[in-house]
């Protein structure tokens, strides 16, 4: 019992440091791509490596969160409808949205929410890709919200 009320402590610590303190937010901008995205630099305050294509990984200090900035070419010329479906995602998908332009999906994976937008331009992909706990979904809603609505591309 008292490593079951140690963990809800600690959650509530972590979902309080989200949101507690104001976040600094600056606009990554990947050059030789254009992609641009508001960027909340007093949270993800660690790169993590480059992914395919052009870009950064960053995560939280803790390593409990973590955040994909990317574009790559659409070497298929695909709609963000056969984009998507080829990267074959999971059939459990909570909220998914396909236009022409884009598509947002996020799900549940164990214990993380992972969220999901591309932007799709000329022959260009624009994404962000962000993984955070579960337990602190409501903490960083409108964090990934202003990510999301913010991505740009060249």
């Amino acid at each position: 019992m008292k490593a079951t009320t140690l963990a809800m402590a600690i959650c509530a610590v972590s979902a309080a440091s989200v949101s507690a303190q104001p976040i600094r937010w600056t606009i990554y901008r990947i050059p030789q791509t254009g992609t641009s995205v508001d960027f909340p630099s007093s949270i993800f305050t660690e790169e993590a490596g480059r992914p395919d294509g052009y870009g950064q990984r960053f995560r939280t200090a803790d390593g409990r969160a973590d955040l994909t900035i990317q574009a790559a070419p659409n070497v298929g010329s695909d709609s963000p409808a056969v984009f998507l479906a080829k990267k074959g995602p999971p059939a459990r998908i909570q909220y998914k949205r396909v236009t022409p332009r884009f598509f947002a999906v996020s799900s549940y994976k164990g214990d993380k929410v992972w969220y999901d937008r591309c932007n799709f331009s000329g022959r260009l992909v624009h994404c962000v890709l962000i993984n955070y706990p579960a337990s602190e979904e409501r903490a960083w809603d409108e964090i990934v919200t202003r990510i999301s609505l913010s991505l740009n591309g060249g």
